[in-house]
């Protein structure tokens, strides 16, 4: 007697929801994001610089901004196989983040313009290398997008 082989769970949600899911993650991750790169805008400034926890609650902010972005993107391809160009856009969407990351941080690693002892500061040379970051991290999105879906929909 020969056992037909019973195929594993698989968690499949739909499109939609997928989508959903990546929008949610999306602007909460913006929200997070400006309360740590603006908090005065929700009242919460306490201090002239922007130090240790404003940098951590927006490179938080980033990275659910990175995932729900993903997340989203990653709905769009419907079970379908990735291209190359979308691979290459999801390890440029993760090295962006690491660029962030890094950069912003890096006062913490001890590699800023402020050494151990003192305060942790976030200078204008963190600022742009978040900024770079973030367009590495933007390309990589570009790069996720499914664009030989739309080509066959507008040729039909």
């Amino acid at each position: 007697m020969t056992e037909t082989p019973v195929p594993a769970p698989s968690v499949n949600f739909p499109v939609r929801e997928r989508t959903r899911v990546g929008l949610f993650f999306a602007v909460l991750g913006f929200v997070i994001f400006i309360i740590g790169a603006k908090p005065e805008f929700f009242n919460l400034d306490r201090s002239p610089v922007v130090g240790f926890v404003q940098i951590i609650v927006f490179e938080f902010g980033l990275g659910l901004m990175c995932l729900g972005g993903y997340i989203g993107l990653g709905s769009l391809w419907n079970g379908q196989e990735r291209t190359i160009a979308g691979d290459i856009g999801l390890r440029l969407l993760s090295t962006g983040y690491v660029i962030a990351i890094f950069t912003g941080m890096a006062d913490i690693f001890g590699m800023g313009t402020q050494s151990f002892p003192e305060v942790p500061f976030f200078g204008p040379w963190q600022a742009v290398g978040v900024e770079i970051g973030q367009i590495v991290m933007l390309v990589g999105m570009l790069m996720l997008i499914p664009y030989h879906h739309f080509q066959k929909a507008h040729k039909a």
